[in-house]
């Protein structure tokens, strides 16, 4: 694809916002699922219900900020390379999730943003690949298949093209 954006997407500016306000989202409904659960589980026996409302609505917060975070420093990238390349592809993604590892990790030193950054680029490489892998296998199922005769109509089909071909 050239400059020309995906008409589907908004504008770059648009697209950081939509993307760390459905990051926000995912984190929220994530973060209240899987701290309600930790919050019951590490509640005393009569209190089970309680202490999970008291864990998700002290953390599921925090997750949901995370998230957010991550995902508009990601689209950010994401939209500064396709900028600086011309272009949008998969590797636009996987330098974005490099360069939001390393970033996000900076404060914690260079060999942890090193190794934040290679996992988020990894992570990235493998998602791509596996839409890249998705994608073409949803080509070949939707491809026009020749129908499948009967022999004896095979025959006559045969001879019908070796006639023509004369």
């Amino acid at each position: 694809m050239s400059r020309h954006h995906d008409l589907n997407r908004d504008p770059c500016p648009w697209v950081v916002l939509n993307d760390a306000g459905g990051a926000f989202a995912m984190g929220g409904i994530g973060g209240s699922v899987i701290h309600f659960v930790k919050g019951a589980r590490n509640a005393p026996r009569g209190e089970r219900f309680t202490g999970a409302l008291a864990a998700m609505k002290a953390r599921a917060p925090v997750s949901a900020g995370g998230f957010a975070v991550w995902g508009g420093l990601f689209s950010t990238f994401d939209c500064a390379f396709a900028g600086l390349r011309g272009k949008k592809d998969a590797w636009n993604s996987i330098m974005s999730g490099f360069t939001t590892g390393g970033v996000l990790a900076a404060r914690a030193g260079w060999k942890a943003s090193l190794t934040s950054a290679t996992v988020g680029g990894l992570l990235l490489g493998m998602i791509e690949g596996a839409v890249i892998l998705m994608s073409r296998s949803g080509d070949e199922a939707f491809r026009p298949q020749a129908p499948i005769l009967p022999p004896e109509l095979q025959q006559q089909a045969a001879m019908q093209q070796s006639a023509a071909g004369r």
